[in-house]
């Protein structure tokens, strides 16, 4: 299994980040070739202080094979290229594997 994960940054305006990523960017990412589940969530600290990013998502794909050719297909890419539309408090993505 390989998960991408990608970590949002607090956005300036939190309210149309939400909007945006559930109406626009979520539906973008969810038919991505190959992805076997995509999840997001909004992030806490268990201390009070505001947590390091906003929302993290994660999809994950069976292997690096079909992780790539899923990032690499339309769908992938049009992903991908929509994320400087909403992310104003930038985003970070990596891979972790089993």
């Amino acid at each position: 299994m390989h998960i991408v994960t990608v970590l949002y940054g607090h956005p300036t305006d939190p309210a149309a980040f939400d909007e945006y990523y559930e109406k626009t960017h979520a539906p973008l990412a969810a038919p991505i070739p190959g992805v076997r589940s995509f999840t997001y969530r909004h992030c806490a600290s268990l201390d009070g202080n505001p947590p390091p990013y906003y929302l993290i998502a994660e999809l994950s794909f069976d292997s690096m094979e079909s992780l790539q050719d899923g990032m690499g297909s339309a769908e992938g890419q049009a992903a991908a290229a929509d994320v400087p539309n909403f992310a104003s408090g930038g985003a970070t993505m990596f891979v972790a594997h089993d």
